[in-house]
Formats: structure tokens, C-alpha cells, sequence
């Protein structure tokens, strides 16, 4: 039988497309995983090895989640105190980082509600004696004074009788709680009528504790969760920032990731230790970056991290994630003197923690207080994603949010 050399021809036209199609697939494949996946010479990276991502688990993952639903809150406004005569005075100062802020303030009030008292607007004080400022330089005073309207009365000055006088002094444990009020605090306060706290911290968690009475827990929750906003000026540069972020992470639908890192932190004796079960305290950048990629971002994701200034330890950050921003790069250059000079850490802070909490994701470099204030916020807020890299494996979500421990949880549903 004679073959048609048309067929002939048209066969091996067929098995030459296939070919060809069949290169083209393998070819595309694996460039697209070159393209994702830039591996940087010269990057030594950390093997986490409870957690074995396959290359191909990387490309496919999508590593944003959507915000859960915000929560609401679990108590109601205390009753009004207004009529009632004030007992006394209590005096107290913001002190240590901004991070320390919120848990001092509730404790101050929670104290006074519970006295009667009248509490004097704390001014901040910082590490150096010259580091002092007003309430109003950081915080939005009228917002303060609004929320706590018939909670307790609030004063900015004393009374000249009362300014004359030396206060008896009180230390106070973070987390006041009554039966230490009553035992410790109210004793003095009946006999002197004037007092200034001393709130010490001698544990840096934000896990709850036991349970207040109704009205002390509701004056808590009251003042951490709504009573507190930075001032508008302050507000404005915090926004402006976020914004900008937003705008260069465009290509992943304005997402962003806050990574609290900060390299004087992480030179400190503590970021050196073990903690309980072998878990380390601090992760320095090159650990975060591989964290990051093994979570599955991509190299064009846009990172902020809580480092004031370049420095040249994050270099081999920004090969792998060159949208790596501070807060040097992303301030109004017309600010810059106001909020990055010597002795403006408050202010600095204050930017760093709004914008963590406002990120997509937020990943805690340092354990501390900072973590625990700024999942606070994100919990009440539905910003659920917080990856910790000292969490379980695969997901490395932050037990703040598995386990519900934080005390944010005590306080909204």
C-alpha cells in the first residue's frame, strides 16, 4: 500500500509542535521559579527546621489573608461618678518607651476610680531628666479627657495647696489589681490624700490575669482600648507614612508588612538569651528575610521596618526585599528635624507603633511589651495576621491570636 508523503509530512509536523510546546512548559517553569525565588549569592541562610517548605510550595502559596472581623466590646462605660466630691490627688508620669504608655495609664485610672480621686494629666518623661514633655506633645488631650468624661475627674494643674505638698510615694505592680488597692494603696492614700505612683513592670507580657470586678475591669478595658490617640499633628505624619506604603506596595493591592526590627535593640544582652524551651528572644535581619521568603512573599513585597536609620546589617535585607523601607525614608522631609533629632524617641515610637498596627501583616523581630501592645490593637481591629517566627510551624501564627491569650480578649467579643 503506497503512503501519502502528505501524511508523512504532517506527522512529523505534529511531533515537532509537541516538542517544542513540551520545551516552552519546562522552559517557562522553571524561569518562573528563578524570576519568584531570586537567591541571593553570598546570603547564608538560617534552616528552619520544623518547618521544610518545598520550592514549590513557595510559588503556589499566597501568604496574605484578609482581616478578620473587627470586635466589639465586652463591657459597657462605667457609671458616672461626676457628682460625686473627689477624695484626693494622684499624680503619676508616663516613663520608659510608648510601648509602656497604655498599661501605666490604665493602671492610674483604674487606681483613682477605685479611690475616688482626682487625677492629674501625666506629663512623659523619658531616660535623661532633660527628656521631659506635656501630655498634649504626644497624645490627643481632649480625646483622653472626652473618654473618661464621669469615669474619674481629671485635672492639668493642682490645686496651689496641693502643688506645695510632697506626695507619699507608691510603687505599683503593671496589671494593678483590687485586692492590692485595698491592702496597699488605700491606706496611704486615706492618710495623705495626695499621692504619685510608681508603676513597675516586673513581667513584660500582655497574657490576662485574674479577674477584676465588673466596674474596675470595665474602667481598664475603657482606657487601653478607647481612650488613647496620638495627637493630631502626630496623627497626620503617621498617615502620611501608611499612605506612602500603600502607594509602592500597589502591585499586591496596596499590602504591606510592618517588621519590628531595630538594630540597637537587637545588640542588647537580652536579644543575646534563650528563652523558656529553647525560643529565641530576637531574630536579626538575615533570619527575618528567609522567614519571609519561606512564608512565601515574594522579593517585590513592600516591608516597613521600625529602624530609624539604614544600616549597613540590613544591606543583604534589601537584596532579597529591595522595598525595605525606615522611617528615614518614608518621613515628610519638612519633619525630619521634628521627629528624628536626638532625644525624640517618644515620637519616633509613636510612628512605629500605629503603623504596626495598620500593616497587613506584622512580623515581631523582638519579643517584649512593643509585641504585645501592638497585637492588642490589631486584635480589637481584626488584623489577624502577626507572624511570630518563634510560633508552631506552618503557620507560625502568633498565640496572641491561637490561643487567645491576650487580655485584648478579656475585653472585646
Amino acid at each position: 500500500m503506497a503512503v501519502d508523503p502528505r501524511h508523512i509530512l504532517a506527522g512529523f509536523l505534529t511531533i515537532s509542535m509537541f516538542a517544542m510546546l513540551g520545551n516552552m512548559i519546562k522552559r517557562d517553569h522553571f524561569d518562573s521559579l528563578q524570576m519568584t525565588l531570586p537567591l541571593q549569592s553570598g546570603v547564608n541562610v538560617m534552616k528552619f527546621e520544623e518547618n521544610k517548605f518545598s520550592i514549590a510550595s513557595l510559588v503556589t502559596k499566597n501568604p496574605w489573608k484578609e482581616d478578620g472581623q473587627q470586635l466589639k466590646p465586652c463591657w459597657a462605660k462605667p457609671l458616672s461618678k461626676a457628682e460625686e466630691r473627689s477624695n484626693g490627688y494622684i499624680v503619676f508620669s508616663l516613663t520608659k518607651g510608648l510601648e509602656y504608655h497604655v498599661s501605666q495609664l490604665a493602671d492610674a485610672v483604674v487606681i483613682a476610680r477605685y479611690l475616688g480621686a482626682t487625677l492629674m494629666l501625666p506629663d512623659i518623661r523619658g531616660r535623661e531628666p532633660s527628656q521631659k514633655r506635656k501630655f498634649e506633645d504626644m497624645y490627643d488631650a481632649d480625646k483622653f479627657l472626652r473618654s473618661l468624661n464621669g469615669v474619674i475627674k481629671i485635672v492639668k494643674e493642682l490645686p496651689p495647696d496641693v502643688a506645695s505638698r510632697n506626695p507619699a510615694i507608691v510603687r505599683v505592680p503593671n496589671q494593678v489589681y483590687e485586692d492590692f488597692i485595698v491592702k496597699s494603696i488605700e491606706p496611704i492614700f486615706r492618710a495623705m490624700g495626695y499621692l504619685r505612683l510608681s508603676i513597675d513592670f516586673p513581667s513584660r507580657n500582655s497574657k490576662q490575669t485574674e479577674k477584676q470586678n465588673p466596674d474596675l475591669h470595665a474602667t481598664s478595658c475603657l482606657t487601653t482600648f478607647e481612650s488613647l490617640e496620638l495627637k493630631p499633628e502626630v496623627q497626620e505624619v503617621a498617615d502620611t507614612m501608611t499612605r506612602k506604603l500603600r502607594t509602592i506596595g500597589r502591585n499586591s493591592d496596596g499590602c504591606f508588612i510592618a517588621v519590628d526590627l531595630r538594630i540597637e535593640i537587637l545588640e542588647m544582652k537580652i536579644c543575646k538569651q534563650i528563652g523558656n524551651k529553647g525560643k529565641k528572644n530576637c531574630y536579626n535581619a538575615e533570619e527575618i528575610s528567609d522567614f519571609l521568603r519561606k512564608m512565601g512573599f515574594l522579593g517585590n513585597t513592600t516591608i516597613y521596618l521600625t529602624q530609624t536609620w539604614w544600616h549597613e546589617s540590613l544591606n543583604l535585607f534589601r537584596e532579597v526585599f529591595p522595598n525595605t523601607y525606615t522611617k528615614d525614608d518614608l518621613i515628610p522631609a519638612d519633619k525630619k528635624g521634628d521627629y528624628l533629632k536626638h532625644g525624640n524617641t517618644h515620637l519616633e515610637q509613636a510612628l512605629d507603633l500605629y503603623i504596626c498596627s495598620q500593616s497587613n501583616a506584622f512580623v515581631p523581630a523582638i519579643s517584649g511589651l512593643f509585641y504585645g501592645v501592638v497585637a492588642g490593637k490589631r486584635i480589637a481591629s481584626g488584623r489577624s495576621q502577626i507572624l511570630d517566627p518563634s510560633s508552631p510551624p506552618p503557620d507560625f501564627i502568633s498565640s496572641y491570636f491561637s490561643r487567645k491569650s491576650h487580655l485584648a480578649y478579656s475585653c472585646h467579643c
